[in-house]
């Protein structure tokens, strides 16, 4: 088995972040190239709001839709350069931003990457809570061509 590239799939939690510190080590142990992905899911501003009190619509934020998904980008080239700068380092890397659903998001950037493994971290939500919201890592496992390392959080939630 040669594990030559790694995908990791990271945002701002602390499941991701585990997860992302698992799979840099990984990748030190294998030499392994590592691909991070952060994938943005487009927030909707709301175009109006109605003043509760009177009933009269206010006016629009000044966030509009394009300045929204600026900021999101933003914020998302921030988590990958503080992961980068945390756990890479003399490994090479390589960053995907990119907007859309997340489970498509890292299976898209894992094909167009090349990865031999993806790494992703999991909420290990249950229930309906699990119903309501999905399960990315399950998605991903279900639909991914290569290997997937689902990495929990062994109890330190």
């Amino acid at each position: 088995m040669k594990i030559s590239k790694i995908l990791i799939g990271i945002d701002d939690s602390k499941f991701a972040e585990y997860a992302a510190s698992y799979g840099f080590d990984l990748a030190k142990t294998f030499n392994a190239h590592v691909g991070l992905v952060h994938i943005v899911e487009p927030g909707v501003a709301p175009v109006t709001t109605t003043d509760t009190i009177m009933g009269m619509p206010m006016q629009d934020s000044a966030i509009n839709q394009i300045e929204l998904m600026e900021i999101q980008n933003n914020a998302g080239e921030n988590i990958i350069d503080r992961t980068i700068r945390s756990y890479a380092g003399d490994l090479q890397v390589t960053h995907f931003n990119e907007f859309g659903s997340t489970s498509d998001g890292i299976l898209s950037c894992s094909k167009e990457f090349g990865a031999d493994l993806i790494v992703i971290g999991t909420h290990s939500r249950s229930g309906i809570d699990r119903l309501l919201m999905g399960s990315v890592a399950e998605t991903v496992v279900r639909n991914s061509e290569v290997p997937v390392l689902v990495v929990p959080m062994l109890g330190n939630e």
